[in-house]
């Protein structure tokens, strides 16, 4: 697995890899971390056939801020044609995930292999 790392701000790495960009979320998504990712998820969900993987592995919190971060991305992923999968493992947040629905919209995978050799969720489905 080919990746090129850059971090952007304390709570968001971004890789490439195969095609796909691979958003890493990491420590405390609150909404403090959600400022900081906001301008970066929408630069790469606003490409045309984008395939996206949010990687929430790293996550030790998460808040309805990042709920809407990930509902945000989703919305704008469709609106663009492209692909997003979710890696995330965390009991905690995948309680959150399944509790507001969105688990349902965007199902978590539980490795980032699995969501770079998948087709993605179909982001078209409601």
């Amino acid at each position: 697995m080919g990746q090129e790392a850059a971090p952007l701000t304390r709570h968001l790495r971004v890789l490439q890899d195969g095609g796909h960009t691979v958003l890493e979320f990491r420590g405390e998504i609150d909404i403090l971390a959600a400022t900081e990712i906001g301008p970066h998820l929408d630069a790469v969900t606003k490409q045309p056939g984008c395939r996206i993987v949010i990687d929430m592995r790293r996550v030790e919190f998460f808040d309805c801020s990042g709920l809407r971060l990930l509902h945000r991305a989703r919305v704008r992923v469709h609106e663009h044609g492209g692909r997003l999968a979710l890696v995330c493992t965390h009991p905690l947040t995948l309680r959150i995930l399944r509790i507001s629905g969105l688990s349902l919209l965007l199902p978590p995978l539980p490795t980032l292999e699995a969501a770079l050799d998948g087709p993605g969720a179909p982001s078209g489905s409601y």
